[in-house]
């Protein structure tokens, strides 16, 4: 599996790069004792690696049968399954799956399945913590639907939390959904919502861990 950084992250890579340099280089040169400006570059250190961590853009390849295949479309945890009604697109009963990411979770989000995207909007909102169950209405958030070719629509909702404060979404009405292919981007901790059709045959259950367009979460009847 093969992993790159993001391009969502290198501009923060590189201005948080020339900070590290600004604050170490005169550390060393005019702070004394020596511990000091050794500390100060070991903590610079670690917390450029977490965000380069944060940051990392694996190419994914789902290898499984893809008919009726539904995938996770974030890394993290299942953190919420349950029957809920869809008020915004769908209008009707779903079941929602949701996966929350930590900042130490891959941040990319991939399509859950293939088909046409027939909606995109972006809603401004609150950042309150991810992992609550109003977060999906009141935060911050993305949603697209993609339609299958058998004609099951599939609503995926980016939502922003209490760290996350930028998300990136690719998907536009009427481009492809494609496995392997990137949804969008969440910066810094927040969730993935899938709204599926009742019928759909479940495949994980709450605190499973999931890997962004590998882990096959549900199978569409």
């Amino acid at each position: 599996m093969k992993v790159k950084i993001h391009r969502e992250g290198l501009n923060i890579l590189l201005v948080l790069l020339a900070i590290i340099l600004v604050i170490n280089i005169p550390a060393f040169t005019f702070i004394r004792p020596l511990w000091i400006p050794i500390s100060f570059a070991v903590i610079s250190g670690i917390l450029y690696l977490l965000v380069v961590n944060f940051f990392r853009s694996p190419h994914r390849h789902f290898k499984g049968d893809p008919k009726n295949a539904v995938l996770a479309s974030a890394d993290g945890t299942v953190v919420a399954l349950e029957e809920v009604y869809e008020d915004e697109v769908l209008k009707c009963n779903t079941i929602q799956l949701s996966i929350f990411m930590s900042v130490f979770n891959v941040h990319a989000n991939w399509y859950p399945v293939e088909g046409k995207v027939v909606y995109a909007k972006h809603h401004n909102g609150r950042f309150q913590a991810a992992y609550l169950p109003k977060s999906s209405a009141e935060n911050e958030r993305s949603t697209v639907v993609i339609e299958t070719p058998k004609g099951d629509k599939v609503l995926v909702r980016q939502v922003a939390g209490a760290v996350a404060r930028r998300i990136v979404t690719y998907a536009e009405e009427g481009c492809d959904a494609r496995f392997d292919e990137h949804m969008g981007f969440i910066k810094f901790g927040s969730r993935v919502d899938i709204y599926l059709p009742l019928g759909t045959e479940i495949l994980v259950k709450i605190g499973d861990k999931t890997i962004g367009d590998i882990t096959q979460v549900a199978r569409l009847k």
